[in-house]
């Protein structure tokens, strides 16, 4: 595999001896000597109504400037040499004998002091965690695990988490760092978390101390926090003989004030040095393990090296020096620097923007890229925002913030410069009064460039008022911003080691950062969309235990959306479950994400309208919401388009160009079907008739459909044309849900309409449909033509609670009986049983995002390659079986009868496929399984 600064670049994969070409214009794989072009097939039809004799057309994927990717590039370090922080998850529990054994920082900055000198800061807590020598921190984390190896998944739970790489030679409990009164306490004084072992507690109450920025000087960092109301600044600095030195500026206060040093090894040494006459006083604490709980230690006792700072009127400045062995120099007056950095990335990076030639109403146009760059940075981005003059502001999941220009210029040439870095895990952001918010795991951070030179140079820790633990599924999923100025989050969820206080919660965030309300809790992982004029918050949530299928709710009122942790009892539930706007088959929205409102949008009938975006089958679905003065709520979703060929995250409309953005990447190893591993791309409106629908409404007498063009009024009114299908799923501990029938059996209700009528506009088509019933899960496919002779086909997913009476004439149809006579149609045709079948069910049911058919690729499930006829060895060690027709129909009725060793602590499950694949499906899955040898 080889790195080059050209405009080609060629990888050999190791196992399969393929050999890729990546140019400007194409893509190719060399094998045996042939070079063919790579193609993308997309099934558009979901598993849902496969046994519908209704084929949807393909999309052309818009021509992409390929670009290097992960798997073709040597990136540098995840960790950048030559910059002065970033943040980690750090765990220093096992930091050797006289150490506090329980020291777990959810929330870190890693200061990097050169010379293999690093500081671990803990932002809630504001106390220095570790301080050691040698590398960085372990690769354990999403980020970092992932950076060279784009397919290794983040397991939950906070063990194993990211750990000083090297001697720790000093470190603290979990306590204040900062502390005021007679003396210094060893206890941890934050609420409890559910979990009372859990740490990741939140910050300090306010009156204690609030982490405020990290602002960027020539000569590293300095840290601005309060202490018991006092101004601290602090520069940690690593001055001549290797001798560490935190240097303080205190601002007044009438309270005595305690700084905890630390517990330091045997030989290292601490000393002190003050410029004013109220001098602070160095002393050593008794820190015994008498409790048991947070002040434990590896030997049981050690001393605390603190500072007592006694009240003052002026500022008062002073300096620790700390050194690993040896004797510590007294620090010699020295002022905290101001100055400011020379900027770190001053080169600007072009890219490519490649229109899509498909002829569609709504196409998706590549943005390539900057992975061409001088610090050879991966580029994964999680979001893009637009400030007000159209330019983009995008984040990364490796904590880099770019801003880029000339997105919605005509010369086809993205200009990208960095803008931030140190960033933990982000991957969403929002603009405030043209002002960047980024939410990581250790909060809302405001990022400003300060003098102007296009990089931020103080990162301003605009709100941590909600907890965060350090498990690797609390993910910082969404920010938005709401009416008034005000943020709302969603965090992930999916607790393995303990329950946090703010796991899998959906959060409203004041305008001043200071508090945090709860909007919405028992979440899996939750995605939202904000709309920003009435401040309505939606919500979808993942497929899992306790989550039958994908779910899109509002969430309002503090209610519980239905997951538990396995740390919780099982189906014991804290409060009602609040039902979805939706339900949407697994199958054709597995792993939903956010939403956007297209308020301010040039986008033709989407103006206005609330899009849902898809990750395993990279799609955007229009929603249609529905109050209708109902008690429930109710949505319908449509596919807009699938034209993509990266799995898009989350984005927004651009005010310059009126067109909406999306940005994504593979994140965890999660299944998807996408041929690339990020991207970003702008969904353009073309122009051309929509034949999406502007409206699905379930009615007491069947379905309404609103289309924007005139339709075919042959095809319309054909009752054939329509296929309408009902089914129910059942919540429980278990992985998914099966399709269920009324009568509780595996499988769909089929209702067959029995009349269709077309409006006096030719727009509206009313589908009659008898014995019309309140159900979860409700679809129906049509396949029409428009007036001018387009052929076009595609399904409404919809969960009607309260079906609303039909009015022909205040719709537009005029005089109308509706006839509810029940209608015989001929079952559908089947396909032949073959392995060719298989492998089309294989990509159109899913199976392809969790399953491989390449040993050389890691995916969330076992490899279809070689499975048939091998052993099987599961979970608990006590079965061995062959893989045989038996094993592998079992498998896909009975997924978690028997589950693959390996798989077992696994993030996703595999849902029950009983009753959505017929036999003969199966009966092809198995045949396609068995040629896979």
């Amino acid at each position: 595999m080889a790195y080059s600064r050209s405009k080609i670049w060629i990888s050999t994969e190791a196992v399969s001896g393929k050999v890729m070409v990546h140019s400007t214009h194409a893509q190719h794989v060399v094998q045996r000597g042939t070079v063919t072009a790579m193609t993308l097939f997309r099934p558009a039809i979901s598993l849902a109504i496969i046994a519908l004799p209704l084929l949807l057309a393909g999309r052309t994927l818009p021509a992409a400037a390929p670009e290097p990717s992960s798997s073709t590039v040597r990136w540098a370090d995840w960790i950048e040499p030559d910059f002065p922080f970033f943040s980690s998850v750090l765990d220093a529990r096992r930091s050797g004998p006289g150490f506090p054994t329980n020291n777990l920082t959810p929330r870190g900055l890693v200061l990097n002091l050169g010379h293999g000198y690093w500081v671990g800061f803990d932002v809630d807590l504001l106390r220095v965690a570790a301080i050691w020598r040698g590398n960085a921190v372990t690769p354990r984390a999403l980020a970092p695990g992932s950076y060279h190896a784009s397919d290794k998944k983040t397991k939950g739970g906070q063990f194993p988490a990211p750990e000083p790489d090297g001697r720790v030679w000093l470190a603290n409990g979990i306590y204040p760092g900062w502390q005021s009164g007679r003396r210094p306490s060893f206890d941890d004084p934050r609420e409890l978390a559910p979990s009372p072992e859990e740490v990741g507690r939140g910050p300090l109450s306010e009156e204690m101390g609030r982490f405020k920025a990290i602002r960027q000087v020539r000569d590293g960092v300095v840290l601005e926090y309060t202490a018991s109301g006092a101004e601290v600044r602090e520069w940690v600095t690593l001055s001549e003989h290797n001798t560490l030195e935190r240097r303080f500026h205190v601002g007044p206060t009438s309270e005595t004030l305690w700084l905890l040093l630390g517990i330091k090894a045997e030989d290292a040494t601490i000393s002190l040095g003050s410029e004013a006459d109220v001098s602070p006083v160095l002393e050593t604490i008794p820190f015994a393990n008498d409790s048991g709980t947070a002040h434990a230690s590896a030997t049981g006792s050690a001393e605390m090296w603190a500072v007592r700072v006694p009240p003052h009127d002026e500022p008062l400045q002073f300096g620790a020096a700390l050194t690993e062995s040896g004797s510590a120099q007294t620090p010699a007056p020295r002022a905290i620097p101001t100055d400011m950095p020379t900027p770190r990335w001053p080169q600007e990076i072009t890219s490519k923007i490649t229109r899509s030639t498909a002829k569609d109403a709504y196409v998706v146009d590549d943005i390539a890229l900057p992975l061409d760059n001088p610090w050879r940075r991966n580029v994964r981005l999680g979001d893009i925002q637009f400030l007000r003059d159209g330019t983009g502001v995008g984040v990364t999941l490796d904590g880099d913030v770019w801003f880029i220009h000339g997105l919605h210029e005509r010369d086809g040439v993205a200009r990208w410069r960095r803008f931030a870095s140190g960033l933990h895990e982000p991957l969403t952001l929002a603009i405030r009064d043209d002002q960047v918010y980024v939410f990581d795991r250790n909060g809302i951070w405001r990022l400003r460039d300060t003098n102007g030179d296009g990089e931020a140079d103080v990162h301003e820790l605009f709100s941590n008022a909600f907890a965060q633990t350090a498990d690797m599924r609390e993910f910082p999923n969404t920010l938005r911003l709401a009416p008034g100025g005000e943020f709302v989050i969603a965090k992930g969820n999916q607790q393995a080691t303990t329950i946090g206080k703010h796991n899998g919660h959906v959060l409203r965030i004041s305008a001043d950062g200071r508090r945090a309300t709860v909007l919405g809790y028992g979440f899996r992982q939750p995605n939202i969309g904000v709309n920003v004029r009435t401040g309505v918050v939606t919500a979808s949530d993942q497929q899992g235990h306790y989550i039958p299928t994908t779910p899109l709710h509002i969430v309002r009122g503090r209610q519980f959306y239905g997951f538990l942790s396995d740390k919780q009892p099982r189906e014991v539930y804290p409060a009602p479950i609040a039902e979805p706007l939706t339900w949407i088959p697994h199958a054709a929205n597995a792993s939903a994400m956010s939403q956007v409102w297209l308020f301010g949008a040039r986008m033709g009938p989407l103006n206005e309208a609330l899009v849902h975006i898809g990750f395993n089958n990279p799609e955007l679905f229009r929603v249609y919401v529905h109050d209708n003065d109902n008690a429930k709520p109710e949505a319908a979703v449509v596919s807009l388009t699938r034209a993509f060929d990266f799995p898009p995250l989350n984005g927004s409309v651009n005010p310059a160009d009126g067109q909406l953005y999306l940005a994504g990447f593979q994140i965890l190893g999660w299944g998807t079907t996408a041929t690339r591993l990020a991207g970003l791309g702008r969904v353009r409106y073309t122009g051309a008739p929509s034949t999406v629908p502007r409206d699905v409404v379930p009615t007491d007498e069947g379905v309404l459909l609103r289309f924007d063009a005139p339709l075919d009024a042959d095809t319309a009114v054909a009752p054939d044309s329509y296929s309408v299908m009902s089914w129910h799923y059942v919540r429980t501990h278990n992985y998914g849900s099966p399709q269920l029938k009324a009568d509780g059996t595996p499988g769909m209700d089929r209702l067959v309409p029995s009349a269709a009528y077309l409006s006096k506009d030719g727009r509206n088509v009313f589908v009659a449909v008898p014995e019309m019933k309140p159900v979860m899960q409700m679809r129906i496919a049509w396949s029409l033509e428009t007036a001018e002779g387009v052929k076009f086909q595609e399904n409404a997913y919809f969960t009607p609670y309260e079906l609303r009476g039909f009015d022909p004439r205040a719709e537009g149809f005029g005089d109308l009986t509706v006839d509810l006579s029940p209608r015989t149609t001929s079952a559908d045709t089947a396909a032949p049983v073959s392995a060719e079948e298989g492998r089309r069910l294989y990509q159109s049911s899913g199976c392809i995002a969790c399953h491989s058919t390449d040993t050389s690729i890691s995916k969330l499930g076992p490899t279809f390659k070689g499975l048939y006829g091998g052993e099987r060895r599961f979970a608990n060690g006590a079965v061995r079986v062959v893989a045989d027709e038996v094993y592998l129909r079992e498998a896909i009725l009975e997924p978690s009868a028997k589950v693959v060793a390996g798989y077992e602590s696994g993030e996703a499950g595999m849902p029950s496929y009983a009753g959505v694949l017929t036999e003969a499906q199966i009966d092809s899955i198995i045949l396609y399984i068995k040629s896979l040898e």
